[in-house]
Formats: structure tokens, sequence, C-alpha cells
């Protein structure tokens, strides 16, 4: 009983002090010296309310801000992790790829410092990969994966998919047959066969997405084929890439297009802060309509004067805050229109 005794006293003891005495006395210490800090690092909008923490990175869309790198967890603070991709992995290229696609630039020639973006359309719009006609349909044979993601990434996909099969149940009907494990397909099951057939009586388009008026005058989005647009800048780049392998492109900055190993970073390089600045000045001179160059003098001096290196330059390059930087975009510029 006297072991016992002093077991427990011992137990309680490492209890008062572990879960007691330690983190009170942290607590003290944090709230005292660091509760900026201790709290969260919340920092609030120009209208008082937090709009979030300089710890975690959250998305910006529209383009008069920064954004920050990828995520692999969706910017969801209670579900940080990496992609977890290899370099050996299709995905990973692809999804580097898709976001190279859109902000790509040529680095010669008669285009020198122009958006590759136009002529990626243009090679789309023609139809012909390697030489072979039906751009879509190779795209969702060689990498069925991809085609299956599309029909789920969106509910209106796999509508739009279960629309086509009711249409087309000749084609469903011998998918069946050659498949006979699965006798009531879905539509993410139909991905391939859909795309191949889609890219026989649509040539040289993607199934997108279009806003039109309805009766009532309410937008309403809708898949239909398209010619333009992100989807086709994105998610043909790699092929357009392997159809172009002499034409000279202007270096993306690394983490621009690569996930943090939390999914959470919340600071960009000045490198990536660059190569982001053209678009940012630029939408901010068309909304407050003024001269283009000034707004982006202002906006780079913002950039140098939030730029800082880890552990005084010991430790990586220069690197800026996302949020910081876009709070004092608000700050100064006002709401985006």
């Amino acid at each position: 009983m006297r072991s016992v005794a002093k077991s427990l006293w011992l137990l309680l003891f490492a209890v008062i002090l572990v879960c007691g005495i330690y983190p009170g006395v942290l607590w003290v210490i944090g709230q005292t010296l660091w509760p900026f800090q201790a709290n969260g690092s919340i920092v609030n909008g120009p209208d008082g309310k937090p709009v979030g923490s300089l710890l975690v990175a959250q998305p910006f869309t529209k383009d008069e801000y920064f954004q920050p790198r990828p995520s692999a967890a969706s910017y969801d603070g209670t579900a940080s992790s990496s992609s977890a991709l290899a370099v050996s992995n299709y995905a990973l290229r692809d999804r580097v790829a898709r976001a190279i696609g859109p902000i790509a630039t040529y680095a010669a020639g008669p285009n020198k410092s122009k958006p590759v973006a136009p002529d990626v359309e243009a090679w789309f719009q023609a139809d012909k990969f390697g030489g072979k006609p039906g751009i879509v349909a190779q795209w969702a044979d060689a990498h069925n994966s991809l085609a299956q993601g599309w029909v789920t990434a969106d509910a209106t996909h796999g509508v739009y998919v279960d629309a086509w099969s009711k249409a087309h149940p000749d084609i469903v009907a011998q998918f069946v047959k050659d498949n006979p494990a699965t006798p009531k397909p879905a539509a993410s099951d139909l991905a391939v066969v859909f795309f191949e057939h889609y890219s026989k009586d649509h040539p040289g388009t993607f199934p997108g997405p279009v806003t039109h008026k309805d009766k009532a005058g309410k937008d309403v989005t809708e898949i239909a084929p398209v010619k333009t647009g992100s989807d086709i800048q994105s998610i043909f780049f790699d092929m357009w890439r392997q159809d172009h392998p002499s034409v000279a492109l202007n270096d993306v900055p690394g983490d621009m297009v690569t996930t943090s190993g939390s999914g959470l970073d919340p600071h960009i390089t000045v490198e990536n802060a660059e190569f982001q600045l053209d678009r940012v000045a630029g939408k901010w001179a068309q909304d407050l309509k003024r001269n283009p160059e000034k707004v982006r003098q202002e906006i780079e001096a913002m950039i140098q004067s939030d730029a800082f290196s880890p552990g005084g330059g010991l430790f990586g390059e220069p690197i800026v805050n996302v949020l910081q930087l876009n709070l004092e975009l608000r700050n100064r510029y006002g709401s985006p229109t």
C-alpha cells in the first residue's frame, strides 16, 4: 500500500506540474510578453472585424489581391497536410501544369513577355495533338483518372454526363457489354467513353461552365462546349507544351505552383509577389482609373517594405505575408469593384 500511495502522490504531483503549473507559466509569459502571437496572430480588416491569422494561409481569388501558395488542404486549418505526391506521379505534373498554363509567358521571340494562353487556345481549337485529331479524346485515353476527376469535381459535371448517357443509350449499353462488372455505370465510370465521343461530336471544344440569364433574369451556370477559358488554358497546357518543346518560356517561381509541407504556408517569396505584381497593379489601376505605372510603384514599395528573411537572412530567401500585404492593399485602395 505504501508503494501504491507513493505512486499516486507522484502521479498527482506530475499532473499538477505538467497540466497546471507549466502551462500556466507559459500562458502568463505569452499573454505578458507576446499577447498578439499567443492569441493566434489574428488581424482585423478596415471594419475592425477579424479577417484571419497571419500564421495560416487563406485563398484570395480576386485579381486585385496577391494569391498564396497552392494548398493540398484547401486552406483548412483543421486539415493540415502536404499533397504527398511523388515526382513520378503524373497527378503532380498535371497540377503544376494547370497552375502554369494561365500565367505562362514567352521568354524570347516576337511574343516575348506575352502570355501563352491565347496560343494554347488556338492550338486546342485546331484539335490536333501529335499530328492526330481529337485532343480531348487523347487526353482522356492517356489519363483516365483525370477524366474521372473532372466528372466528380463538380456536381454540374456529373449532371452533364448523366444527360449525355440518357441521350446515348446504345453507347452505354456497349460500355456495359464491354464491362460486365459494371452493370449500372455511374457518371464517373463513363468518363473516358464520354470524352471519346464528345471529342468527335464537338471537335476543338471542351465542356465548360457557361453563365446566362434565365427567364426570371437570374444568372444560371450550365455546362456547354467552350473554345476558350481557364479550363482549356490549364488542363491542356501540358499537351501544348509537349507539342511545342522548343518554345522558350519564362520561369515561374517554384512556390507559386508547389504546396508547402503543411498546405497552410502564409508566406510567398518576394519573387512570387513580383511575378504577380503586374496583374495586381493593373487591376487596381483599372478599378481606380489611375496611372498603371504609378500604382505599380506604390505596390512595389509595399512588397519591399513587408519583405523579410527568416532568421535575419540565415534561412531562405526574402518572403512576404500574403494576408498582411493584401490588407495593406485593402486599407490603401478600398474594396475591389
